[in-house]
Order: C-alpha cells, then sequence, then structure tokens
C-alpha cells in the first residue's frame, strides 16, 4: 500500500494520493498491524481447535471400523417374527409423520414409499401434515391420500388453520391427535425422502429391546447428487457428516443432532424432553439437545441409507445453509447455561456437547473458515509486517482437508472445486452463525427447501418452445460479488508487488466468488 503513493498519476489528484498514503501509513503501524496480527493469532488459534476435533473424530472412527464397535454389537437387536397366537399384536403401533409444505414435486415419492413400508396394517399410522398454502396443491395430497386409503393403509390427512411454529408446530399438533395415543413410536420423513420397505424392521427392534435408546436415525442417501457440479459439492461435506460426526457421535456419547427425517423417535422420550418447540429453526436439533440431558441415548445407522434429494438451485441451498446455521449457533445462545448445570448427565457428555458439538463444529468452523481465508489472508497482501508461519497457512488446511474428504472418495478429484466453494458459502454460514448467536435479523426465518422432483424433465424445452427471458437481476448475488471484487484487488496488488505468492491463491478464489456471485452455480430453473 506504500507504493501508491509512488504511482503515476494525474498531476490534479497527485496531493490527495500522498496525503492518503501518508495517512495509511500514520494508521498501519500503530493500528492496522497489531489488529490484524491479532487476527491471524485468534485465526491460527481456532484452526488447531478444529485440526484437534478432526483428528479426534479421525482416530474414533478408525477405532470403531478396528473392533467393529458396531450398533447391532454395542446393543441388542432381534429381527421381527410373527407371534401365530398374537398375530400383529406383537409389533408396537408405529406413527409416521410426513410434514409438507407446497410439495407439489415430490409429494407422492414420500407417500408412497411411506405406505410401501413392511409393517403391519393395522399397526402403522401414516400422517400426513400438509402446511400447504397452494389450494391446488393440497386436493393433489388429500386425494393421494384417499387413493391410498382405498387400498386399505391407515392414512390420515391432516392441515391446521395457520402455520405457527413451522414445522415443528405441525409436528407437534399432529401428536395431539387423539389415534396417537396408542403408538409408541414415530417416524419422521420430510416430503422428499424415500426409506425402503424393510426401515421400521431394521430400526424398531433397537427401541423395544433397549429402553434406554430414545432415537434410532438412519443416513440419508442422494438420488440427484449428480446432477450438477453444486449437489456434488454438499454431498461431500454431507457424506463427512453423516459417515463421520454422526457415527462419533453415536459411538462414544451415544449423542448427535437428530437431522429432523429419517429417524424413529420412542415417543416417551419426545414427551419426556418437552416435545416439539419452535424457538429455533432447527427443532430437530433443539429435541435431540433436550432428550439427551433427560439421559436418553441415540443410535446412528450408518448402513441404513434412505434417498432424498439435495437442493439443486444456489437459491434454495443459500436458504438452507441459512438455516443449518443460524439455528445451531441460537440454539447454544439459549441451551448452554443449560446443559451446563443438567445433573443427569456426565461432565464429558456436557464438555462433549458444549465444546465439540456446538463451539467447534457448529461456530468455529464457519467463521474461522471465512474470516481467516477470505479477509485476513488477503488483507495480509498489504501489510507485509504481518507473516503467517508455513504451517497456518498450508499444512493445517491441507490435513483438515484430507480429513474432510474421507466421507466421499469417489469425489477426491472434486477436493480444490469443494475448497473454494465451501469457502464461498462460509461468507454466508458465518453471517448466519453471528445472527444466531447475537439473536439479531432473520435469525427465526424458515424458508422451506425446493424440491424439484422431476421438474427438469417435464420443463425441458422443446424445439418450438419460446425460448424464456433471463433477467439479470435475477441471478447477481452482491455479497458474493463484492467479496469477489475485494479478492480480486488483493490478488492483483501481491501480483505486483508481493513476495508470497499468495495470488495464486486469490484468483483461484475471487474467480469461485464471480462464478456464484453470476448465479453461474446449481441448476438454473427459467420462468415461463
Amino acid at each position: 500500500m506504500d507504493r501508491l503513493s509512488s504511482t503515476r498519476v494525474l498531476p490534479g489528484r497527485s496531493d490527495d494520493i500522498t496525503q492518503l498514503g501518508m495517512v495509511w501509513e500514520q494508521v498501519k503501524a500503530p493500528v492496522i498491524v497489531p489488529l490484524l496480527r491479532i487476527a491471524v493469532f485468534l485465526c491460527l488459534t481456532m484452526s488447531v481447535m478444529l485440526f484437534v476435533e478432526k483428528v479426534y473424530m479421525a482416530t474414533v472412527i478408525l477405532a470403531v471400523k478396528l473392533l467393529r464397535r458396531r450398533p447391532g454389537t454395542r446393543y441388542k437387536w432381534e429381527p421381527m417374527e410373527d407371534d401365530v397366537e398374537r398375530g400383529s399384536a406383537a409389533y408396537p403401533m408405529v406413527l409416521v409423520q410426513i410434514p409438507m409444505f407446497n410439495e407439489k414435486e415430490v409429494y407422492q415419492l414420500s407417500i408412497g414409499a411411506a405406505c410401501g413400508l413392511s409393517w403391519p396394517s393395522d399397526r402403522l399410522i401414516i400422517q400426513v401434515l400438509d402446511d400447504s398454502t397452494d389450494p391446488a396443491i393440497k386436493e393433489m395430497v388429500q386425494i393421494e391420500c384417499r387413493r391410498w386409503a382405498s387400498k386399505g393403509v391407515n392414512i390420515r390427512y391432516e392441515i391446521r388453520d395457520n402455520r405457527v411454529g413451522y414445522k415443528a408446530g405441525a409436528l407437534k399438533m399432529g401428536m395431539k391427535h387423539r389415534y396417537v395415543k396408542d403408538c409408541d413410536y414415530v417416524v419422521i420423513f420430510d416430503a422428499d425422502f424415500q426409506p425402503d420397505p424393510d426401515f421400521l424392521c431394521r430400526t424398531i427392534p433397537f427401541l423395544i429391546h433397549n429402553p434406554q435408546i430414545g432415537l434410532v436415525q438412519g443416513r440419508w442417501r442422494f438420488v440427484n447428487a449428480d446432477e450438477c457440479l453444486m449437489t456434488r459439492m454438499q454431498e461431500m461435506s454431507l457424506d463427512y457428516h453423516f459417515a463421520i460426526e454422526q457415527e462419533v457421535g453415536s459411538s462414544t456419547y451415544a449423542f448427535f443432532g437428530f437431522n429432523g427425517t429419517a429417524g424413529v423417535w420412542r415417543i416417551a422420550a419426545i414427551n419426556e424432553a418437552g416435545g416439539w418447540k419452535d424457538r429455533t429453526t432447527v427443532e430437530d436439533m433443539d429435541l435431540a439437545v433436550r432428550a439427551s440431558l433427560k439421559g436418553w441415548k441415540f443410535i446412528f445407522l450408518n448402513d441404513l441409507g434412505v434417498k432424498s434429494e439435495l437442493p439443486s438451485t444456489f437459491k434454495a441451498f443459500r436458504h438452507q445453509q441459512h438455516r443449518w446455521s443460524c439455528g445451531p449457533a441460537n440454539l447454544f445462545r439459549k441451551m448452554v447455561v443449560e446443559i451446563s448445570k443438567n445433573k443427569k448427565v456426565s461432565l464429558w457428555t456436557k464438555v462433549y456437547v458444549i465444546y465439540s458439538f456446538f463451539f467447534i463444529r457448529k461456530i468455529v468452523g464457519h467463521i474461522v473458515t471465512f474470516i481467516f481465508y477470505c479477509l485476513v489472508i488477503p488483507a495480509t497482501v498489504f501489510v507485509p509486517e504481518v507473516e503467517i508461519p508455513m504451517w497456518g497457512l498450508v499444512y493445517l488446511p491441507s490435513a483438515i482437508t484430507m480429513l474432510n474428504s474421507v466421507g466421499t472418495p469417489r469425489s477426491l478429484h472434486l477436493l480444490v472445486f469443494w475448497v473454494l466453494f465451501e469457502n464461498v458459502m462460509s461468507l454466508h454460514r458465518t453471517k448466519a452463525t453471528l445472527s444466531g448467536l447475537l439473536d439479531l435479523g432473520r435469525v427465526n426465518e424458515w424458508v422451506v427447501t425446493e424440491k424439484l422432483g422431476d421438474i427438469m424433465k417435464t420443463k425441458m424445452p422443446t424445439k418450438a418452445a419460446k425460448k424464456p427471458r433471463i433477467r439479470i437481476g435475477d441471478r447477481l448475488h452482491k455479497m458474493e460479488l463484492f467479496t469477489g471484487a475485494y479478492l480480486f484487488l488483493c490478488a492483483c496488488y501481491d501480483l505486483k508487488y508481493g513476495k508470497n505468492h499468495y495470488f495464486l491463491y486469490l484468483f483461484l478464489q475471487s474467480i469461485t466468488f464471480f462464478i456464484v456471485g453470476f448465479g453461474y452455480v446449481g441448476t438454473y430453473i427459467p420462468q415461463s
């Protein structure tokens, strides 16, 4: 930046540039350099904390694999068998809840899959909780429910007068119906989830034979992972979440965050925990934490996959990530004291929930990614007095990245693209996390993730179809463009004056921000 004063400029502006350079020199040493050094120290500290957490989880997974500590070896499990004397009464009553909101493209998939579950029909209740605001869609869902009812399926179509509490409110209202009192367990599937017929036969036995178990969670499998590069990036992140994070929580402290779908709850655990609450946008995690504080244990079944759909438009993905980042931070703010004062769980469990589960994974992991790699490192280009050690700049991030990649081996060749894209998304995650921690802005905003189903097949234009008009403003994302411009400026300055070759990374990252900023990511649905 000091070189700006010596750059050739128009005579009329030379004095202004000289004064600007003098001000920069006066402010840089006493203010900018110390603040930037503090920022580097804090970011390196958070990076080390994140690295230690990743190594810890990798060690646990390795031990689980070597010792073969599968759920079936740690908990009693026996297959469901028909009882000649008792008949279907040998099977517990199970409620299947399918919350939905204007799910025109996928409602038939989830309802059909739920109605196809292998379980005695008189011991199974399918409950479709329709909060749709489109009358046409409500009519289609109701017709689908009637169609299955005519086949002998015990399916109930339930609606509300309002959307208070969003998903949590719908699930809570669904539990108040009189017929639910006869049920022992409740299964939840979002509208795009398609369980295999044996889902209940593989999960319910864990709950029957282990009274301390409150939740059995299945893993998500993605039917559209190969739709575009953005869905492949999501698959990499979510595969790590399930294969590593959920498995670690299940294998060590029998605690992890309920994923909101593809899980079976013991209704007694839900009731003891206080039922569904809508105080945050992560009602599933809220319930899981409260249930764990009551002493209930959870099981994650990594080999029980349930087909689902990834958001393939950037708008839908961005809204989802805001909810998934803001909600946990806000829940942490509201529950950290309650967790620390709890008497029913061990000290180590409380440390795990507060430090590992919330602080490192839900807060530090988001903030350090954006602050360090998109703000602090680029800023040091203008302040060469501040140096970042090679271990914190290259070795530690590389190790963390490699540990993150173990969940999806088939996408190792996309690792560089994944890192750059995750840095872009960290902008929104950091903003959402800070909003949740401070309880500000869109902290309780709930936007249902858009599902496309087969919409792209039905909207494929024919030769005679008129090409839809695309408005530039619909695809522009200002925050990404501004951040990309900042990184590009830093890269250009480093290319001309720098000695650390940061520009190699900065140009790539700025280009990625520009690609996202101009809307060239994900599936684009033209408006007809």
